[in-house]
């Protein structure tokens, strides 16, 4: 157990050498499972974190404040509006939800990966904000199976949950705009290529500018002698 907390300890701090962390954006229609997915990332993906957003629902089952989401009333929350608290804030389906921009800002700073679980509604704000984020759209196999999740779940009105229905198939739409898709057909294989996705974008050449500097400055020195 000490090893692998030593591990993951260094390659956090490996991760704050690399400059930045990236801001992953996670999405899906209600019931797509993107929690599920996200909380199994969290457990096996060293070096990510997770944005607690604030949300004016109700907690549902055993969600906790701050664990889940910051519960807040209304006046609060668009008192934190006013204050310029969120990187974006949406209404969803009567509830309004907003990611704070202090903790993102800070778990970037740190280079630390941090995944926002959002709706496609904040999902656009955040592209047209930063240009570097990673987008990935949670695809549900059917929606008769998203009915079902929704229904079992058992946290919504019949009302809610009719309006969450109506809203899938326009939510479904927006993948498009999102660079990766995930089809949530199996959780085991679909939450390996989640942390697959990280993975490979921790890859990219322009993200490792910093951290390769002095490996590729020791080629190019070969070079110019």
């Amino acid at each position: 157990m000490l090893n692998e907390l030593n591990k993951t300890e260094k390659q956090d701090a490996a991760s704050a050498e690399c400059g930045r962390g990236m801001l992953i954006v996670v999405s899906s229609p209600s019931g797509g499972g993107k929690g599920t997915l996200i909380d199994r990332v969290l457990q096996t993906v060293p070096g990510v974190s997770y944005s607690v957003s604030y949300t004016t629902r109700a907690p549902r089952g055993a969600e906790q404040d701050g664990r889940e989401y910051f519960f807040v009333s209304t006046v609060t929350f668009e008192g934190l509006i006013r204050q310029g608290e969120y990187l974006e804030w949406a209404d969803v389906y009567g509830h309004l939800y907003g990611t704070s921009k202090a903790q993102v800002e800070r778990e970037r700073a740190a280079g630390k990966d941090i995944i926002l679980e959002i709706d496609v509604q904040g999902a656009a704000s955040i592209r047209e904000l930063i240009d570097d984020a990673v987008s990935i759209f949670i695809l549900p196999p059917s929606f008769e199976l998203l009915r079902n999740r929704l229904a079992a779940r058992g946290t919504d009105s019949p009302t809610d949950l009719e309006r969450r229905l109506r809203g899938a198939p326009l939510e479904v739409e927006q993948y498009r705009y999102f660079q990766y898709v995930i089809l949530n057909d199996d959780i085991n294989r679909a939450s390996a290529q989640l942390a697959s996705v990280i993975y490979a974008e921790r890859a990219r050449r322009e993200r490792q500018e910093i951290r390769l500097k002095e490996t590729l400055a020791d080629f190019a020195s070969l070079l110019e002698s």
